[in-house]
């Protein structure tokens, strides 16, 4: 190496349900936008852009995203563009909702990954 730092290009976001047990409670319309929530995660991977995604499991499946950005604008753009979370914009159904979503630069702030 040079001695020059490389630009870090990972980034990680968390989706907050809105309530307990989300996965097993989805409404028809929860289940439509969560299926282009995927459809939108298998478009990233096929790309290169998605590093990883998933549920975690348990009563609160809190989402993680970690994703390949050049800049914070441009990971907010995928953040902000995600299914899951523009519609969860428009349609807020408790304290908890994705007012928490978190976007953290992985190596300039390693403290910002630990969700909520």
């Amino acid at each position: 190496m040079d001695g020059q730092t490389r630009p870090v290009t990972e980034w990680i976001y968390f989706i907050h349900p809105p309530r307990d047990d989300f996965a097993a409670t989805m409404t028809a319309d929860e289940k439509a936008i969560w299926a282009e929530h995927f459809r939108r995660l298998e478009r990233l991977l096929a790309s290169g852009q998605l590093i990883l995604a998933g549920p975690t499991l348990g009563a609160v499946n809190t989402g993680l995203v970690i994703f390949d950005a050049p800049d914070e604008q441009a990971a907010r753009q995928v953040m902000e563009e995600d299914p899951g979370i523009a519609a969860a914009r428009t349609r807020l159904t408790s304290t908890r909702d994705h007012q928490q979503i978190q976007l953290a630069h992985r190596r300039s702030n390693p403290a910002a990954l630990s969700a909520p």
